[in-house]
């Protein structure tokens, strides 16, 4: 059965750019991001650890630490880390697991045999501090991901976590985010003293309630 949104994040112990972890410890308390790259020394995937490398400091902000996974051994990740810094003007400083034997792969799904039997595609999921996955997205190896939407993604998944809201298409954060249908119109006002907007009885904005 693959993984779905939900579902306990697999465990596992592997070795990476930073030495031996076991995912779960090095998560702790806090949220992950987990995301796998086809091959080593490929552009596509130089230009991905660039930008989370630029990153850094955002993914910290929230309490987010960062993994990344190829299916390549840890000599050449080693190698290809010494690349990225180059060519991405960056230091790369989260770990990257070297997934030889294709465990993690597997246990989440990231090997996708019509598009490839043997690398691993661009999935990415996001992990909350109850080790649940709280989102999946995957992209074929030709297209690069977007990691401000990640960023994005992980701002409305923070905050509706905490409050009883959804935000809308296109949200970013410090905008207005909609009440629950589960709660009522009247329960919202209370609730949410910085006013509710009625729309249509089940289209409420209100402002972003932590700001």
């Amino acid at each position: 059965m693959s993984l779905r949104l939900g579902d306990l994040a697999p465990d596992f112990t592997a070795v990476t750019t930073a030495g031996e972890i076991n995912f779960y410890e090095y998560l702790g308390s806090g949220w992950g991001v987990l995301f796998s790259h086809p091959a080593d020394y490929t552009p596509v995937c130089t230009t991905e650890l660039g930008k989370t490398a630029l990153l850094q400091d955002e993914f910290a902000k929230r309490n987010v630490k960062v993994l990344a996974l190829s299916v390549d051994p840890i000599d050449k990740h080693l190698g290809w880390v010494k690349d990225i810094n180059e060519t991405q003007q960056v230091t790369v400083g989260f770990p990257i697991i070297a997934d030889a034997d294709k465990s993690i792969a597997n246990a989440y799904g990231m090997i996708h045999p019509n598009a490839s039997e043997t690398f691993t595609v661009r999935s990415l999921f996001i992990i909350g501090p109850d080790k649940k996955v709280k989102l999946m997205i995957t992209y074929p190896a030709s297209t690069g991901r977007n990691f401000y939407e990640v960023l994005r993604v992980i701002d409305s998944l923070q905050l509706t976590a905490n409050y009883s809201v959804a935000t809308p298409a296109d949200w970013k954060d410090g905008e207005d985010v909609i009440v629950v249908p589960a709660v009522s119109t009247e329960a919202a006002i209370e609730k949410f003293p910085k006013g509710v907007k009625v729309v249509k009885p089940y289209l409420r904005y209100t402002p972003q309630p932590n700001k």
